[in-house]
């Protein structure tokens, strides 16, 4: 099986293809690594170190959804068929691709399958689908900082599941979890912060 590059590349930037495209088309791609493929494919806009508006929300709820039928045992993803032939916009997906691809590429360069138990486990897919839903909760959170640590720990745990690399999954789960610890000091010095201000204004309105 061609590497996911290679297929994203011709698929989205080297043939034709109409001003549209649906997730539909996209699941053909994927094969039997659905799993991995959309948790690399939906993660990748909120992942690149550049602004991804409207995208976080809608596509951590997929993310969402994805892992905890993953976490679940389900072999195959199920998805709203609403979602699944709502059109996209080519034109936003060829210019995502244009600065993924070669994240992909570089993965890609030390992908193999290894430590395979991690990606094909009950308890290794358990565990990375748990850790995949709170990066997506994470993903949603509209406070700045919060969703592209997140995002690339889902970029990196999908890719392991697409080559049953464990290696690699392993390694999204030390940056998921890195990002949880970030996520919840940033949420936790909000409250701080949010909570002295208010007392803070308490007491200048009592005064």
């Amino acid at each position: 099986m061609a590497r996911l590059s290679t297929e994203l590349h011709h698929f989205f930037l080297a043939a034709e293809r109409p001003p549209q495209v649906t997730l539909a088309e996209l699941l053909l791609i994927a094969g039997e690594r659905t799993f991995g493929f959309l948790f690399v494919l939906l993660s990748l806009p909120s992942a690149l170190p550049v602004p991804a508006p409207g995208y976080s929300i809608p596509f951590g709820l997929l993310i969402f959804l994805l892992a905890i039928q993953l976490a679940i045992g389900a072999k195959r993803p199920w998805l709203p068929q609403r979602l699944v032939h709502r059109p996209i916009s080519l034109e936003k997906v060829r210019a995502i691709l244009d600065r993924g691809l070669s994240w992909l590429r570089r993965i890609e360069t030390v992908s193999r399958p290894r430590l395979t138990y991690v990606c094909t486990s009950s308890l290794g897919r358990i565990v990375i689908g748990s850790a995949i839903a709170l990066m997506a909760i994470s993903m949603m959170i509209p406070i700045p900082g919060t969703n592209t640590l997140p995002a690339i720990g889902i970029f990196v745990t999908g890719f392991g599941l697409l080559d049953d690399d464990g290696a690699i999954s392993l390694g999204g789960l030390v940056l998921c979890l890195v990002a949880a610890i970030l996520t919840t000091s940033i949420l936790i010095s909000l409250y701080i912060g949010g909570y002295n201000l208010l007392e803070w204004l308490k007491a200048w309105f009592s005064t």
